[in-house]
């Protein structure tokens, strides 16, 4: 039998390693992003359609495995090695892209670390959920986005700093770097302390309602669920070409300033995150989820609209600091709803990854849409479109989708009776007559 000291040094090691898992992959699970866009405008002169190209098919690319890869982390047992082996490809794509120029070969390498990058939150979801349980999940998320944000905090600074020294090229070489740093992170958390069972969706306290997962119906019908999805993906079409189109306007201001401003941006908005999403941990189970997701989605519309009023770099610095409070909530809420929406089922990854292609859909169109607008009328005319998508996901949020909070009981009530159903069903076909 386990001793509590032994117990509570356990748990001890966990937490710290879950934080460091955060912290070093918070750059690797975004991607390159904004930096890739100064890369590729500032080394190689390619145009913003191309770049807004070469983004979306990563995207695209993300998105085809979101839901497969939710799948395995239900599926799977050696969740960690999945994270070692991700983080390695990761690291691959990053280490070989300052060799190569042509288009098609930028596009295979960033689509390559996008299928990659496409488990680590469904891991560290399933992992987290695992070893805490359904109770402590909440407190768990909000220091897992705290730990990420500042995470991207701390290498947008590196970022900045290093290619201030060495030029575009040395973000690369520092996303490597966090990804192999990942990998050392997630090899202390101890494997024994993951309940599999708990970490896939099912209730532990419901132990007769473990048997097997829900059938994809459950989830199809589950309304509630089907429109935040569509809220996400229109959060993300409107919020994931925001900063490249910054990145692109800073560019053309003053090019020897674009990465050192962009890195500012990323790290204004990333501090904010990490008291907000601090917030949510610590009040999503008093307060509810809903406010907290309002006031995120509020933020972009406004952002959108902010952006178009100056060109100042300072500016737009400034508006940036925004993205800290919408991304922060939105990114700390999610797997929560996702949780409370599916609690009891075994469907909680796969449903995770399920909305993750959704909203990955929406940021890999962002940025191609952007470009498109960008080329026939301008960045102020993008970034009202954007702000526009934004308001309208804000409006379907607020009438379509209700506290999720109060569910939970509602949630695993439906899987007992999608499990008893499924057993009748079972039964009647065991007792017709073979002809």
């Amino acid at each position: 039998m386990t001793s509590p000291s032994a117990a509570r040094h356990s748990d001890l090691r966990n937490n710290r390693s879950l934080d460091g898992l955060n912290f070093f992959l918070a750059d690797v699970r975004d991607g390159l992003g904004p930096y890739l866009a100064i890369y590729l405008l500032a080394v190689h002169k390619w145009d913003p359609a191309s770049i807004g190209l070469v983004m979306t098919l990563a995207g695209i690319a993300a998105l085809v495995t979101q839901t497969p890869a939710g799948a395995l982390i239900d599926r799977t047992r050696s969740k960690r090695l999945v994270v070692v082996v991700a983080a390695l490809l990761v690291t691959a794509g990053c280490v070989v892209l300052p060799f190569i120029h042509s288009f098609t070969w930028v596009a295979i390498t960033q689509s390559l670390s996008a299928v990659a990058g496409s488990v680590f939150a469904p891991a560290i979801a399933a992992i987290s959920l695992g070893i805490t349980g359904p109770k402590a999940f909440t407190r768990r998320t909000g220091r897992n986005e705290t730990w990420n944000h500042a995470g991207n905090a701390c290498a947008a600074l590196l970022a900045g700093g290093c290619s201030w020294l060495f030029g575009p090229i040395a973000v690369f070489y520092l996303m490597a770097f966090m990804a192999l740093a990942s990998i050392v992170a997630v090899s202390f958390v101890d494997g024994n302390a993951i309940d599999h069972e708990v970490a896939r969706g099912f209730d532990p306290s419901d132990k007769s309602a473990n048997d097997q997962p829900s059938g994809w119906a459950a989830l199809l019908n589950n309304r509630p669920l089907l429109v935040f999805a569509i809220c996400c993906g229109l959060f993300h079409l409107a919020n994931a070409a925001m900063l490249t189109l910054v990145s692109q306007k800073l560019s053309q201001i003053d090019l020897q300033l674009a990465t050192p401003l962009t890195s500012a941006c990323i790290v204004a908005a990333q501090l904010v995150m990490v008291p907000v999403a601090w917030l949510v941990g610590a009040k999503a189970d008093s307060w509810g989820r809903k406010p907290l997701l309002m006031a995120g989605f509020v933020i972009l519309p406004l952002r959108g609209v902010l952006y178009v009023l100056s060109d100042n770099p300072y500016w737009l610095v400034g508006v940036q600091l925004l993205d800290g409070i919408g991304a922060g909530a939105f990114g700390a809420l999610l797997p929560l709803v996702v949780k409370d929406l599916t609690q009891g089922t075994g469907r909680f990854n796969v449903s995770l990854g399920a909305i993750s292609t959704v909203f990955g859909l929406g940021a890999a169109l962002s940025n191609g849409l952007a470009g498109l607008v960008i080329r026939e009328a301008g960045y102020s005319a993008a970034f009202l479109t954007l702000a526009a998508i934004a308001a309208v996901a804000f409006v379907l949020l607020w009438f379509g989708v209700p506290e999720t909070l109060a569910t939970k009981t509602d949630s695993t009530q439906q899987h007992r009776h999608a499990t008893a159903e499924q057993a009748d069903d079972q039964g009647q076909a065991e007792e017709r007559p073979i002809t």
